[in-house]
C-alpha cells in the first residue's frame, strides 16, 4: 500500500501524463499495461481515479444456471471482495459474453453500492445505464451504454482480467481518466510525478516555440528530442 502523498501526487496528473512518465521510470512497460481501445466516459470532467483494482468477470446473455442460493453467495462474495482493504479501489470488470455489453451490471444501484464500499469507479468492456441516476462522483469507463441488465451475473471475482487491452490483477494500482487507464507499478509510482514534471518542462519549450510568431522548421529541428518522442 502506497502512502497518501504518493497517491495524492498521482491524482494531480492526467492519465496520458502518467503513461509518458512511466516510459521513463519503467521503460520496459512502454508498450503494455494500458487500455488500447476507446471507452465511453459519461462524465469526462471528473477528476482522475487512482486506486487498487478489484476484479471480476460477468455475463448477461444467458442465466447463470446456478441455484438462487449459489447466485446469492457469488454476489455476496463479490461484494466482500470490493470492500477489501486497502482502499480506495477501482472496480475492473471483464464482460465475457460473445457480445460484451448485452446486459449492464452497472446502473443506479450498483454504482451506489460500489461507491458505498469504497470504490471510486468502474472500468469495463461491458455496458452501463441509468446515467442520470448514477452515484454522485462515481467514475466510469465502459465499452457501451445500454438499457437492460438482462441475465447479468458475476461469473468469477478476484481473478486476473483483461479489459480493452489492459491486463489487471487484483490489487494492481490503477490510474484512469477520460482518456483511458493504466496500471502503475508500485515500485515506480513515487517517481512518476517528478518524471512527469521533467517531461512537461521539456514539452513547454517546444509548445511555446511552436505557438510563437515566426516559428520555422529550422527552429523546430533544433528543439526536437533525439529520442523521437517529440
Amino acid at each position: 500500500m502506497l502512502s497518501d502523498p504518493v497517491l495524492d501526487a498521482l491524482r494531480e496528473l492526467d492519465t496520458p501524463t502518467v503513461c509518458n512518465a512511466l516510459e521513463i521510470v519503467a521503460p520496459q512497460r512502454r508498450a503494455y499495461g494500458f487500455t488500447t481501445s476507446p471507452l465511453v466516459c459519461p462524465h469526462p470532467d471528473a477528476p482522475p481515479m487512482v486506486g487498487y483494482a478489484r476484479t471480476a468477470t460477468i455475463r448477461a446473455a444467458a442465466a447463470s444456471g446456478r441455484s438462487g442460493d449459489d447466485d446469492l453467495a457469488a454476489r455476496v462474495g463479490y461484494y466482500r471482495h470490493i470492500a477489501e482493504a486497502p482502499q480506495p479501489t477501482i472496480t475492473v470488470i471483464c464482460d465475457i459474453d460473445a457480445a460484451p455489453g448485452y446486459g449492464a451490471w452497472w446502473g443506479e444501484v450498483n454504482s451506489s453500492i460500489h461507491a458505498g464500499l469504497g470504490s471510486l469507479g468502474v472500468i469495463t468492456n461491458g455496458s452501463i445505464r441509468d446515467l442520470p441516476d448514477w452515484a454522485p462522483g462515481f467514475g466510469a469507463l465502459a465499452g457501451s451504454i445500454g438499457p437492460s441488465h438482462s441475465w447479468i451475473h458475476v461469473v468469477e471475482y478476484a481473478v486476473p482480467v483483461t479489459v480493452h487491452g489492459m491486463s489487471v490483477r487484483p490489487g494492481d494500482l490503477i490510474h484512469a481518466d477520460r482518456h483511458g487507464a493504466v496500471v502503475v507499478p508500485p515500485e515506480a509510482a513515487a517517481d512518476v510525478p517528478e518524471a512527469a514534471a521533467r517531461i512537461a518542462a521539456a514539452e513547454r519549450i517546444l509548445i511555446d516555440a511552436a505557438r510563437s510568431d515566426g516559428f520555422t522548421i529550422d527552429q523546430l529541428t533544433s528543439l526536437l528530442d533525439p529520442t523521437g518522442d517529440h
